[in-house]
């Protein structure tokens, strides 16, 4: 239990940060507000009351804080979107609020921008959904726009941000505890395998990938009780590609899968079908013993949403 109280504890640290009553009053009521970030401030005049997302990648933390969202970009419709591009793990949420199509496919349309009359333009530093090449021209058109990083940072540290930005540090701070107590509550509930744990990229798009210890999903595990190992150093000299996984040959896949149980990346039972029946993996003791598991699509990246349906995943392995 030390693992999840521990990183239960370091959450609530940060939910410390938004869910103080008289500072949070203090800071609703205190406009207009400056809000500091990459090149340069941003200051708003009011609390917003239309905001749009031009990175679908944020759009599900703005609706987890209650943030008002008007419109958001939607990307390419695939496996992991609904029918208009809206990731699945938020669509129902936004669809209940009425959150239109900004523009389709992360084609940037600064006349659909200004169609929607923003008081405050929500953008990635990063990413294929990135518009900071556009930031001049929004600048120019008088359309207020705060840039977010989410490439290094977790959505609980984004939804904190965001929440000082809107006015809404109280609402994101309930955010946070609700999703700390689901995670609490689906590790006491579970019955977690011996051992360490590989979180495992598998042919995501051809390529091959070992999660780290500090990735989002990782800690998410944590949280659960597991203990997560990521690549062993005598591969790392291999690693052609790091972010929160490290990226590696097929050829060296078995080599760098340490872990006694596997959870597979964006996985899917059939997922899991085609990495048991892969021979070059055939001697691991993952696959072996039978312990190779999906987190589920939606798992490619955690936020509020898309980490609850993780937990679910997890939680519905070890019941």
């Amino acid at each position: 239990m030390m693992p999840i109280q521990k990183f239960v504890l370091s959450l609530l640290a940060v939910a410390a940060i938004a869910t103080m009553p008289d500072r949070a009053l203090a800071q609703e009521q205190d406009w207009p507000r400056t809000i500091a970030q990459t090149g340069g401030t941003l200051t708003l005049k009011s609390k917003p009351q239309r905001i749009i997302s031009t990175t679908p990648s944020v759009t599900g933390i703005l609706l987890a804080i209650g943030a008002p969202v008007i419109a958001t970009a939607a990307t390419t419709p695939t496996i992991l979107t609904d029918k208009k591009g809206f990731f699945s793990q938020w669509a129902a949420a936004a669809d209940e609020r009425s959150v239109e199509v900004l523009y389709p496919n992360l084609n940037f349309d600064i006349e659909a921008v200004i169609g929607q009359n923003p008081d405050l333009l929500i953008a990635s530093a990063t990413g294929a959904d990135s518009v900071v090449q556009h930031r001049a021209e929004l600048a120019a058109q008088g359309v207020p726009t705060m840039v977010v990083n989410y490439s290094n940072r977790s959505w609980q540290e984004i939804a904190v941000e965001l929440g000082k930005a809107t006015g809404l540090e109280a609402k994101a701070g309930d955010a946070i505890k609700r999703f700390d107590d689901y995670a609490v509550q689906a590790a006491v509930s579970m019955t977690r395998p011996k051992g360490k744990v590989s979180i495992v990229g598998y042919n995501i798009g051809g390529s091959y990938s070992i999660g780290r210890p500090e990735s989002p999903q990782a800690r998410l595990l944590t949280a659960l009780g597991f203990d997560v190992v990521g690549l062993p150093k005598d591969i790392e000299g291999d690693v052609t590609r790091r972010s929160d996984f490290d990226f590696i040959s097929r050829e060296n896949l078995s080599a760098a899968i340490t872990g006694d149980t596997v959870f597979l990346l964006r996985g899917t039972d059939k997922d899991v079908d085609a990495f048991v029946a892969d021979p070059m993996l055939a001697n691991l003791p993952a696959v072996a013993n039978g312990k190779v598991y999906a987190l589920g699509p939606t798992s490619f990246r955690i936020d509020y949403y898309s980490g609850r349906q993780m937990i679910d995943a997890v939680a519905g392995h070890f019941r």
